[in-house]
C-alpha cells in the first residue's frame, strides 16, 4: 500500500518567526526537526545561554506535532482542579506502565513524571493555554489538556527568538560529524551542496518514520494495511544517522496504527480522525460483529481493526454518544465529520445496516445483544465495562437517529526509536553515552514500551525535548542541577 497523503499538508509558515536563510559555520545547541520537541530544546538551550539554532529540512515547521490532536498528558493542574479531578504522580506513573505492559524504560518513565509538573507550568509561562480536559485511552482519570498546537510553537519559536536563537528551513542534514568519539557538527546537503555546521551539542528531534513504507515493512509488517500520515517529513533519517554512530534502538517491535481514520480518502479528513468509541460507539466488522473491547487504548483497538477483514471497520453510536462530542478536541469533534458526509445515519439500526451492508440480521442482533446486557448488567464477553480507560460507564444504543463512520488505522506516529538515558542522551549499543548527542521527542524508544497512553507524545516531545535543550547547552562537569 502506499503511503496516503491527505488533503492538505498542514504547516507553519515561517512568517514572524526567527527565521534566516544563510548557513552559519559554527553555533552552541544545533536542533534537528521544527515540531514541539525541537522547539521545546531550542528554547531551553537558549535560555542556558547557548546560541542555538534549529534546522528543519522542509520550508515549513510543525512536524508531527500540528498533526496531532494537540492533547497533553499532565497531571496537578489548574485544569484539573477547576474540574475537580483528582490524580496524582504515582496514578500518571502506574498508567504508563500498565498501558506499556511494564516494558517501558522505568527510569524515563521516572523522568517524564518527575518533570511534567515544571514542563506545565513552563509552557504555560510562555503562553500556551489548555481547554476542557477529557478523559481518553489508557487514563485512569481524565488528563488530556487540549492546546491550540500550532499557537503554542510560534509561542516557543518567538520567546527563543527573542533569546538570539535562530531557524533555518530548507536545511537537510546527511550526516552528524564526529571528532575523537564526539558529536561536533553535522554536514547540510542543500542543493547539491554540502556545509559543515560545528558546534558544541546536537539534538536530534526529527520525528519518527511514519512516512517511510520502505522502512515500516521492514520493521512492522502488521502495519501492511494501515494508512501512512504523519509530518511529511517523519522518514526515519535521524534515527538512521544516530545509528550510524552506533546508537542503540528499542521498541521497535510494538509499533501500533491509531484507529478511527476515515478509511476512504475524502477532502476533511485531516489525518486526526475520531474516537466515537470512547463515547459510547461499538466497533463492527464489515459483517456486524463486535470483535474488541472497546474502551482499550486506540492503539489496541487499532491492531484489533487491522486483524479484521479489510483492515477497517465501522464505528456505531447514537444521538446520545454524538451529543457527547466536542469541536475543541478533534477526535470528539463529530458534528463536523457529520457535515462533512464521513458519517453513515440512519433512523434505525434496520435502515443503519442497509447502508452498511452488513450481513442480513447480524448488526441488528448485534447492536439488541449489546444493549439487553447492560439493561440486565450481565457481563459483556469482550470485557468492556467503561467508556475509555477505567473512566465512564457505557450505554445503550438506543437513541434515535444513527451513525456509523468507515474508520481504519493510521500511522501518525512510531513511538519507538533512540535508546536514551534520563539526560537525554543517545546511547550507543552497548548503553554508554554517544558524546554531546541528545535527542527527544518521538525518535526517541523506551517511554511507551508496549503501548501508549493519549497525550503522551505531545508531553513526551515538550518534556523530553526542554529535558535535551538544557542539558545540551552543558558540558557533563558543569551540570549541578
Amino acid at each position: 500500500m502506499s503511503t496516503r497523503v491527505f488533503a492538505e499538508e498542514p504547516g507553519i509558515t515561517t512568517d514572524g518567526l526567527p527565521v534566516e536563510r544563510e548557513l552559519p559555520d559554527r553555533v552552541g545547541v544545533i536542533v534537528l526537526g521544527g515540531g514541539l520537541a525541537g522547539a521545546a530544546a531550542m528554547l531551553a538551550a537558549a535560555e542556558e545561554g547557548q546560541y542555538a539554532v534549529l534546522l528543519e529540512k522542509l520550508p515549513v515547521l510543525g512536524g508531527s506535532t500540528i498533526r496531532s490532536a494537540g492533547l497533553s498528558a499532565f497531571v496537578g493542574t489548574d485544569e484539573q482542579r477547576e474540574q475537580g479531578i483528582e490524580d496524582s504522580e504515582e496514578l500518571l506513573r502506574e498508567d504508563l506502565l500498565r498501558v506499556g505492559l511494564y516494558r517501558n524504560d522505568p527510569e524515563l518513565v521516572d523522568a517524564y513524571v518527575e518533570h511534567q509538573a515544571v514542563t506545565y507550568r513552563w509552557l504555560k509561562d510562555h503562553g500556551v493555554a489548555y481547554g476542557h480536559i477529557h478523559a481518553a485511552s489508557g487514563q485512569s482519570v481524565p488528563r488530556s489538556h487540549p492546546s491550540d498546537t500550532t499557537a503554542m510553537l510560534r509561542s516557543l519559536f518567538t520567546a527563543a527568538g527573542a533569546l538570539g536563537a535562530r531557524i533555518i528551513t530548507d536545511a537537510p542534514v546527511e550526516r552528524l560529524v564526529v571528532e575523537e568519539g564526539r558529536v561536533i557538527g553535522v554536514v547540510v546537503d542543500r542543493d547539491g551542496q554540502r556545509h559543515t555546521i560545528r558546534c558544541d551539542a546536537v539534538v536530534v528531534a526529527t520525528g519518527g518514520f511514519a512516512r517511510d513504507r520502505e522502512l515500516l515493512d521492514r520493521v512492522a509488517p502488521q502495519m501492511e494495511h494501515a494508512l501512512l500520515a504523519g509530518g511529511p517529513g517523519n522518514s526515519g533519517d535521524g534515527m538512521v544517522m544516530a545509528q550510524a554512530l552506533g546508537a542503540g534502538v528499542r521498541d521497535l517491535p510494538w509499533i501500533k496504527g491509531t484507529y478511527g481514520i476515515y478509511a476512504e480518502s475524502h477532502p476533511d479528513e485531516d489525518g486526526t480522525g475520531i474516537l466515537a468509541v470512547y463515547k459510547g460507539a461499538i466497533m463492527v466488522d464489515v459483517h456486524g460483529h463486535r470483535f474488541v473491547d472497546e474502551s482499550r487504548p486506540y492503539k489496541e483497538l487499532g491492531d484489533a481493526s487491522l486483524a479484521r477483514e479489510n483492515g477497517w471497520t465501522w464505528q456505531v453510536f447514537d444521538s446520545r454518544a454524538m451529543a457527547l462530542g466536542s469541536d475543541e478536541v478533534p477526535i470528539y469533534d463529530f458534528a463536523n465529520r457529520l457535515s462533512a458526509g464521513m458519517l453513515e445515519v440512519a433512523d434505525t439500526i434496520e435502515e443503519l445496516a442497509v447502508r452498511l451492508g452488513t450481513d442480513p440480521g447480524v448488526l441488528e442482533a448485534t447492536v439488541a445483544e449489546y444493549n439487553a446486557r447492560l439493561v440486565s448488567g450481565d457481563p459483556d464477553p469482550l470485557g468492556r465495562e467503561h467508556l475509555v480507560g477505567a473512566v465512564g460507564r457505557p450505554t445503550p444504543i438506543d437513541a434515535p437517529p444513527f451513525y456509523a463512520q468507515r474508520s481504519g488505522t493510521v500511522v501518525l506516529a512510531t513511538y519507538c526509536g533512540l535508546t536514551v538515558d534520563p539526560r537525554m542522551r543517545v546511547l550507543d549499543v552497548y548503553g554508554e553515552p554517544i558524546e554531546r548527542l541528545y535527542a527527544a521527542g518521538e525518535v526517541v524508544g523506551g517511554l511507551h514500551g508496549a503501548g501508549y497512553m493519549t497525550g503522551t507524545s505531545i508531553g513526551k516531545s515538550a518534556i523530553f525535548g526542554r529535558l535535551a535543550g538544557r542539558y545540551a547547552a552543558h558540558e557533563e562537569s558543569e551540570l549541578e542541577w
